[in-house]
This record gives structure tokens, sequence and C-alpha cells, in this order.
């Protein structure tokens, strides 16, 4: 699954920078995930680095994004070939 931030978020600003996807950016009033980049950090890390660093716990699962660990792992393999491409 990917995650999201709800209307908890306090604009922080700490899980911005610890996404390795680049899936979060601020958005009109509260920082938010983009799905189609959110790995829950599979490929990078053992756990979701974002919800590691916020201070109120607003970032649960996305209940529109169901997805197993192999398929974010696909979309973590896909991301990097993206990048690589670009680069």
């Amino acid at each position: 699954m990917a995650l999201m931030i709800t209307d908890e978020c306090i604009n922080c600003d700490v899980c911005e920078p610890e996404c390795p996807n680049e899936a979060i950016s601020q958005g009109s009033e509260i920082y938010e995930i983009d799905p189609l980049r959110c790995t829950e950090c599979v490929g990078h890390y053992d756990t979701p680095q974002c919800r590691e660093v916020c201070p109120v716990d607003c970032i649960p699962l996305h209940p529109g994004y169901q997805e197993t660990r192999e398929q974010l792992q696909q979309k973590y393999q896909n991301l990097m070939q993206k990048k690589a491409s670009a680069a």
C-alpha cells in the first residue's frame, strides 16, 4: 500500500527530505504523498522513513492503494529504472 498524510499534519517539514522516492511534496494546505511514487520505502529501508520522523503520527496506509510487498518492490524497480534513464 502507499501511504497518505492526514489533515493532522502540522507542516513541520521533516517528512519530505526523508522520502527516497521524492513522493512527498507540499500541497495547498498540508504535505501530500504521491501514491504512484510511494513504495513505503521498500527497496531503500526496512520501514517507511516518513513515519519514523513524523511527530504527530499522521501517515497511515492509503486505503485506495492496496499493494503487496512484491508490488511495492516492482514499483521501486520501475522508479529506479526511470531515474537511471533520465540521468
